[in-house]
């Protein structure tokens, strides 16, 4: 970064936004950095915020402040500077990874490299997401990438679909490893049989020799790199333990064949061992990402067009919006459009959730993915194949197995120091049983096995595998997870605040009673729906379907007041439409009609007023209903099992809303809100501590979405809406929410879960085999063993289903 980029003005204050900070140790370790920096005068880091505040003195370039902050192992961007460029994401595929020390490494190269506003590896997809500032070369990242001992390549298209059928990798290393160190372990496991006997010392060279030198020549070349670029990293740990045993007994039959024991099945079946569980674990690996698999499986290659009276099939990358595409039973809608004939039914499961087949008839909306049942349509596209819902989806859901949970940034700051630790530990096992026993043999015995034991492998794929499979599973029932950080959160929830309309009701109201203060209500009607022609409020459309097409009155000069009405000029006089606010604003007068109001409110109706604003009387009111969505009910009382407060948040007038809210025993309402009200609101609940998450479905809900600590909106709903949220539901179902939490609470516990079985399994085998009590044959079998285990244990959230389901069955 230059200084003509991050220039902002000659003031001394600097404010940053860091990402990587886990615990009060890396505030104090930043704050430590920045005022090191010569030109910093102060420093104060917030880690609840994640934000720095930095007073320096003028001519101090900005750039300066942030390498101090990257150096230090966190990424930092300028929180009060304009956004001078545009921002392009890369991913990256990346192999070469072993372990968490791995991650750690690539992402502080990523980071220090120019242009780059922040980096996410994940060991589990072995990819990364890097944030690049827009006009920056991405082949600067595959360059930082290669100096730092690994290999990366761009992820496109085209590679995303040979990544989707890549093959495992093959078993064949691992058969043939075992061929050969079989004979080597033969006589130990003949040894309590009173079978004693020993192959020829040449032939155990020759059989361990391939094993140590070409099946294992994977952990040489990756450790050569660690150590190279000065980090350690699981295969150094591999190939330093087998090493020292294969060279042990190298020497003793060389030099001290009458004193010396040889050890040559001990490297060969711990190189064996070791890949045997790296290929179980890939294997595992491949399962966490059925999920991005099966959506992209909904994904048809070809699309029948009809152009002049022709259907041809062409590539799905060449649809064009508008051209009409013929989809025939059974098969699966190719594009996002609307049905222009035809009639059928579709499943849209495997992107809702939802197996109840959904009606399709003209001017119905079709979505790619969804399967075609029983007749013949003609659809309109509407979206190209990269912005369909479906490649929305499926972009969702990689962006938030590829992302990084705040838990896992202890694990890398950990993992960054583990292998160090691990080789002073093995160096003073070394060195400690060589003096008690005079003997160097034991000691570089039991430090082989504290290098293989200690593998930091687990610790890596302890998160991300959890958050792949929890996020996985989320999608295949209709949630769709943003980031791991959305999911991650989701578990503390503790109040869920839910807008009214289309959220808990159905969003649909009918104009149920129409109420005339002197005129007739025909009149009243007629003026309404001038007002309201070509607004797209559910209100003004159930005004419309119950008006005259006949269009007696035309409106002008009409004015949108958001949260109150609307006002407009017909046949020159001046008239409000809108709710009582607008209406006390105006100074109307509505007692003539208050007896009328109190009825209609006392049934739950929604009120809309007409008054004229020259003589400030009232022609009458419009009374709207609209149902409560069927499963509203359950939601709210399985929020309740869950221990979530939840609380109503709408314009509506009160008593309509405290209605709603006695049907659906909520614990809360909060009423008659302005749209730009409902995020101050959401503030205020957060200001007493409580994390918050809010449901809405609408543009005017997008603030209050951003406001809250989890934004969930309805699919159903306004784009704008979605793409502030951090939790997407595919399906209108207020129970989502419920399972929402539930999913994210089984899949914080799975994480939990396996960061314990990694941190106890080094914890407890370290000091065993420092001790001597195990052996490093069994300390590599325990080695692939942990991984595996954990890759095992995230899988089990697979199983996951929502409580309907469960009932159901």
């Amino acid at each position: 970064m230059t200084s003509s980029t991050l220039a902002l003005n000659a003031d001394r204050e600097l404010r940053l936004n860091i990402a990587g900070m886990s615990c009060a140790s890396c505030v104090a370790h930043i704050e430590e950095a920045l005022l090191a920096t010569p030109g910093v005068t102060s420093a104060a880091v917030n880690l609840a915020m994640e934000t720095a505040q930095v007073q320096f003195k003028a001519g101090l370039d900005e750039a300066r402040v942030l390498e101090a902050v990257v150096k230090a192992g966190y990424s930092a961007k300028l929180a009060n500077a304009p956004k001078l460029e545009a921002e392009q994401t890369i991913k990256l595929n990346i192999s070469g990874m072993t372990c968490a020390s791995c991650v750690s490494r690539i992402e502080q190269a990523l980071l220090a490299t120019h242009g780059v506003v922040s980096a996410s590896v994940n060991l589990a997809t072995e990819t990364a997401q890097v944030v690049l500032q827009s006009g920056s070369d991405p082949s600067v990242l595959l360059d930082a990438i290669a100096a730092a001992g690994y290999e990366a390549s761009l992820i496109t298209d085209e590679t995303k679909k040979v990544s989707s059928h890549t093959k495992p990798s093959p078993f064949w290393p691992i058969a043939l490893g075992a061929l050969l160190s079989l004979p080597l372990v033969l006589p130990m496991l003949a040894e309590p049989f009173g079978v004693h006997w020993m192959l020829p010392t040449w032939l155990q060279f020759l059989l361990a020799t391939p094993v140590q030198f070409w099946l294992g020549a994977r952990f040489y070349r990756s450790a050569w790199h660690a150590v190279r670029n000065l980090r350690g990293n699981m295969d150094l740990l591999v190939s330093l333990g087998t090493t020292a045993a294969y060279g042990l007994s190298l020497y003793h039959w060389l030099f001290d064949a009458s004193q010396g024991a040889l050890y040559f099945e001990a490297g060969a079946v711990i190189v064996t061992l070791v890949l045997l569980g790296k290929w179980l674990e890939a294997r595992a690996k491949q399962e966490t990402t059925a999920a991005i698999k099966a959506l992209q499986a909904l994904r048809p290659s070809f699309a029948r067009v009809r152009k002049n009276g022709r259907d041809i099939e062409v590539p799905l990358e060449h649809v064009q919006l508008g051209d009409r595409v013929v989809i025939l039973p059974g098969e699966q809608v190719p594009v996002d459009g609307v049905v222009l004939e035809g009639e059928s039914q579709h499943d849209e499961s495997m992107l809702t959730g939802e197996s109840v087949l959904v009606s399709k008839e003209a001017g119905s909306k079709v979505t790619g993915g969804a399967i075609n049942h029983d007749g013949v349509l003609l659809v309109e596209t509407s979206a190209l194949s990269a912005e369909s819902t479906l490649s929305r989806i499926i972009r969702m859901v990689e962006d938030a197995q590829a992302g990084k949970a705040a838990i896992q940034r202890l694990v890398d700051q950990v993992s960054a120091v583990f292998v160090p630790v691990v080789l002073v530990i093995a160096l003073l096992t070394l060195l400690g049983w060589w003096y008690w026993t005079g003997s160097i043999e034991s000691g570089i015995l039991y430090a082989v096995a504290v290098l293989v034991i200690a593998c930091p492998c687990a610790l890596g794929l302890a998160t991300p595998t959890a958050i792949m499979a929890g996020t996985g599973v989320a999608a295949k029932f209709g949630i769709l997870i943003k980031d791991a950080e959305a999911l991650e959160l989701t578990h503390k929830v503790q109040v869920v605040v839910f807008d009214k309309t289309g959220t808990l009701t159905e969003g649909k109201p009918h104009l149920a009673e129409l109420i005339a203060n002197h005129n007739e209500q025909a009149e009243l009607l007629e003026l309404a729906a001038a007002l309201q022609r070509g607004s797209e409020h559910p209100l003004a459309k159930a005004v419309l379907a119950k008006a005259d097409n006949a269009q007696p009155f035309q409106a002008e000069n009409l004015q949108a007041l958001p949260g109150r009405g609307i006002t407009g000029d017909i046949a020159g006089i001046r008239y409000l439409l809108g709710n009582q606010r607008l209406m006390q604003e105006k100074g109307i007068d509505l007692s003539s009609m208050q007896l009328a109001h109190d009825q209609a409110l006392s049934q739950g109706y929604t009120v809309s007023w007409l008054a004229r604003e020259q003589d400030f009387s009232v022609i009458g009111m419009l009374a709207f209903s609209d149902g409560i969505k069927a499963t509203a009910k359950d939601a709210i009382s399985h929020l309740r099992a869950l221990g979530v407060k939840t609380v109503m948040l709408s314009g509506d007038n009160r008593a309509a809303a405290q209605r709603v809210a006695e049907q659906l025993n909520l614990d809360e309402v909060i009423a008659e809100v302005l749209p730009h009200e409902k995020a101050a609101h959401i503030t205020a609940i957060r200001s007493q501590g409580k994390v918050v998450a809010m449901v809405g479905d609408g543009v005017n809900d997008a603030p209050a979405l951003a406001a809250a600590d989890v934004g969930i909106a309805m699919g159903t709903g306004a784009d704008v809406a979605m793409h502030v949220a951090g939790i997407t539901l595919m399906r209108g179902d207020p129970q989502l929410v419920s399972q929402t939490i539930e999913v994210s609470r089984r899949t914080y516990r799975k994480i939990r879960q396996n960061l314990f079985w990694a941190f106890i399994f080094n914890a407890i085998g370290i000091p065993l085999a420092a001790f001597g009590l195990l052996n490093p044959m069994i300390a590599g079998g325990a080695m692939a063993f942990s991984s595996v285990s954990v890759v095992s244990n995230a899988l089990l959230l697979r199983r996951w289903k929502p409580r309907a389901n469960r009932q159901a069955a």
